[in-house]
């Protein structure tokens, strides 16, 4: 292990060092990684840590901070890594978020704390998402990892609805301020979208398994098979003696197109596919979940959830061609530019310019392939991109006997159908003040998917975040409401 010093003293100059490239984190081939289930990037030696963390400028004003919806202090834990502190590097970041080994691989950095590095005006920025991945594995893998300390208890109690990152966050957060936090789970086991949604090639499954174990360390008590809408109401919550309820539930319901077709065997939304195999280890022969193994599969979709179908549907046993159908160019698709390289290199199918308009089917009701149009882009829409228009008479059938939609979700209504008080958007979304994510109902706050729709793990984090702070003083100022 070295620190900042030796490095500089074998010839890593500092400002040298912050004109090089980016330091590449190592990944296993492609050929051989589409064969299996294993994490695609190898993550960073301690060398290499070091040699990418020296990079960091330490500004006076770093504006990654500003960038991060957790406020993470980055050039503070960069700089342990520097020195050598790799566990302190772990305990920095910890300070302000719960979850580093989940951010540090998932997380879009590239459009957050790492765009407004400081490096990127003139070089590469610095490996921000990389590094909090270092410290966070490292840490773990020494078994150097220690609770923070946690508050006394105040003898408040919150309910906090759904285990996805924004409930993960919020529990945590809450536990440490002294808070009774019980969290609820609809599913079998605790993690929301990073146990079902992403694949364990992208985030392994023991790493979010870890995570929560942290959090059940630091006293959050998790409750699974529990459906909050049916099993109980958030008014139930409340008259049971919960000071507050956080209602964290995602946006879990699936989009469809809309076109002839979509309701043929063998079409999955996303959602169902991704959970079958992740949650439900569909792609373990040992395991009896039901799922289709085909040979041609269509994923229709250009965002990091397709890819993640996409990517998931060519390592399943039978898998020939998968094809990525995205009505835009490749400059508009939303997915991160890593995860588009990566399924490129696995051998992905990327039809761009390319719309589906319906569905065939064989006489038994099954997929047989899929009728697209051509289409190319015309003027930005609301969005800011160019809207893609039809090209006249440039229709085509494309053989396939799978079609997974990835058109993205909206929130399931069983809560908000369920708790009166409880106002909505038209989209189906919670209405929240957006400083303190308060909803219309007195002791019922809402962050995450169930509020903006779906977007990023990090957002749903900062949510989280944001509404453990208002939680811990709506409570506190209650009480002594009630006492007065």
């Amino acid at each position: 292990m070295k620190d900042s010093t030796s490095l500089c003293e074998e010839g890593h100059n500092l400002k040298d060092a912050r004109k090089r490239p980016r330091v590449h984190m190592p990944e296993r081939d492609a050929r051989q990684r589409r064969e299996d289930w294993g994490e695609v990037p190898l993550g960073y030696t301690s060398e290499l840590a070091q040699a990418e963390a020296v990079r960091c400028l330490q500004c006076k004003n770093p504006l990654c901070v500003a960038g991060c919806p957790v406020g993470i202090n980055i050039p503070a834990f960069i700089k342990l890594i520097a020195q050598g502190d790799f566990v302190g590097a772990a305990k920095k970041i910890k300070e302000t978020n719960s979850l580093p080994a989940v951010c540090g691989r998932v997380c879009p950095q590239e459009d957050q704390c790492e765009k407004v590095c400081i490096l990127t005006k003139k070089f590469t920025s610095v490996a921000i998402g990389n590094l909090e991945r270092f410290a966070a594995d490292y840490e773990r893998e020494q078994g150097e990892v220690e609770l923070p300390e946690v508050q006394p208890p105040t003898g408040y109690k919150v309910a906090v609805v759904g285990s996805g990152p924004a409930g993960l966050t919020a529990a945590g957060e809450l536990v440490k301020m002294g808070h009774e936090v019980v969290i609820f789970e609809a599913l079998h086991k605790p993690g929301g979208v990073l146990l079902y949604g992403i694949p364990e090639f992208r985030l392994p499954k023991d790493i979010v398994d870890s995570e929560v174990d942290y959090l059940k360390r630091l006293g959050v008590q998790i409750e699974v098979d529990t459906v909050i809408g049916k099993t109980e109401t958030i008014d139930d919550l409340l008259e049971e003696g919960f000071d507050a309820v956080f209602v964290s539930v995602g946006a879990g319901l699936p989009l469809f197109m809309g076109i002839p077709g979509e309701n043929l065997c063998g079409v999955y939304s996303a959602n169902e596919y991704l959970t079958r195999v992740n949650l439900m280890k569909a792609y373990n022969p040992d395991y009896i979940t039901p799922v289709l193994k085909k040979r041609r599969i269509a994923v229709v979709g250009g965002g990091n959830v397709a890819m993640d179908a996409a990517r998931t549907a060519l390592r399943m046993e039978g898998a020939e061609e998968v094809y990525i159908l995205y009505r835009r160019s490749r400059d508009e698709m939303p997915a991160r530019v890593e995860e588009i390289r990566h399924g490129e290199d696995e051998g992905l199918k990327f039809m761009l310019l390319t719309n589906p308009v319906r569905i065939l089917g064989d006489e038994n009701g099954w997929v047989k392939s899929i009728e697209c149009i051509k289409m190319e882009l015309g003027e930005p829409d609301a969005s800011g991109r160019r809207r893609p228009v039809p090209m006249k008479g440039s229709a085509f059938i494309l053989d396939v006997d799978c079609v997974i939609m990835a058109l993205g979700t909206t929130p399931n209504p069983l809560v908000p159908m369920t708790t009166p008080g409880l106002k909505v958007t038209p989209r189906g979304t919670i209405v929240v003040d957006e400083n303190t994510c308060q909803t219309t109902k007195e002791g019922v706050f809402a962050g995450g998917d169930i509020v903006t729709g779906a977007a990023t793990v990090i957002l749903a984090m900062g949510a989280g975040k944001n509404a453990a702070k208002a939680i811990d003083q709506y409570v506190r100022t209650k009480k002594v409401s009630v006492s007065a």
